[in-house]
């Protein structure tokens, strides 16, 4: 994987794709499964956890010294020490990294409330002072923000938005809900395109981008310089490809949904998978099962079937049942977001 640098060499062709950082799914295994199907340009690791005594967590730093993707990955923190977020960026400035990335949007209430990830959003002075120090300490890297439009309202938007510019950070990849929404409600594309246009910096489109047509369509709507996807990929892993053959005006090749069971099979043999008792093996599985039955079927059949499941081995029967019969492709887009 080669380095990355400022700036031209970090945005080679536009759009851009991204998977979004989401904490005990995007690992390096992860990451190597959606490569098999068709990487997006960029990766973020999971979130370094940051505070006094934290050490560079050795599982989330194998994604960036054992990834043989061929793509760039950034580096994602989350904490509030300033003191220690600058130090935790120098030790990762020492790995193969793209960048450093700030976290200012998990809505994990575990999280906000310790006044990280989200939780900053409530203070736009200490995000100054966070961003001014790391810019500081990470002149020779790209520094990089994910974020939603705001905690609970979009007060400190504005405001948070001349703070990127204000410490030149390289990319902002931007979500369009705030931290109570969650994952649900309206995505607020509106504010995306306000900071398309307010910041020196590209943006990403980050939130409910569940399809190739929808990815398209926000594209078109913001301005992006590209888009983020998260739990969509888990889904639908051939989604990056499928975007790029819909930007260059090439129909999107069917997925056939034999292809999706052996994208299960390998789910499985993640060491995250293996090393999981057998007892809690379905419910490890489920955790992506959830996602990918909503491109299965429209009537939520096997979605309703495999929820009721007890054991690995009955779950993976069902499996059997549904995808290596017939001929019927995975759907574009899910049936329901529900």
């Amino acid at each position: 994987m080669s380095q990355v640098s400022l700036p031209q060499s970090l945005y080679p062709d536009l759009p851009l794709t991204a998977l979004a950082p989401m904490q005990d799914v995007t690992n390096l295994w992860f990451m190597k499964i959606l490569a098999h199907y068709g990487s997006p340009d960029y990766f973020f690791t999971e979130y370094f956890r940051v505070r006094d005594d934290s050490r560079l967590n050795l599982k989330i730093l194998a994604s960036i010294t054992e990834n043989d993707t061929g793509r760039p990955v950034f580096a994602q923190m989350i904490g509030e020490s300033i003191p220690d977020l600058v130090r935790t960026a120098q030790e990762l400035c020492q790995y193969n990294i793209a960048g450093i990335d700030l976290n200012m949007g998990c809505p994990a209430p575990r999280v906000y409330r310790k006044n990280v990830g989200g939780g900053l959003l409530r203070e736009p002075e200490k995000v100054n002072r966070i961003l001014g120090e790391l810019r500081s300490a990470v002149s020779d890297r790209p520094l990089t923000v994910k974020m939603r439009i705001g905690f609970d309202n979009t007060d400190t938007f504005e405001e948070i938005l001349d703070v990127i510019n204000r410490h030149n950070i390289d990319l902002l990849s931007l979500h369009g809900r705030t931290v109570k929404d969650r994952y649900h409600g309206e995505v607020k594309y509106d504010l995306i395109s306000q900071a398309v246009k307010g910041v020196n910096c590209p943006v990403l489109a980050n939130g409910n981008i569940d399809s190739a047509a929808t990815a398209l369509k926000v594209l078109s709507q913001t301005g992006a310089a590209g888009v983020m996807v998260g739990r969509w990929a888990i889904g639908n892993p051939w989604i990056f490809n499928q975007i790029k053959q819909s930007l260059r005006s090439e129909p999107i090749s069917p997925v056939p949904l034999v292809e999706v069971r052996e994208y299960i099979d390998r789910l499985r043999q993640t060491p995250e998978a293996v090393k999981t008792p057998p007892r809690a093996r379905a419910g490890h599985l489920k955790m992506y099962l959830n996602y990918i039955a909503l491109f299965v079927d429209a009537e939520g059949n096997f979605l309703r079937l495999m929820r009721k499941t007890k054991t690995e081995l009955e779950l993976l029967k069902l499996c059997d049942s549904v995808l290596l019969n017939g001929n019927k492709n995975l759907a574009l887009a899910p049936y329901s977001s529900n």
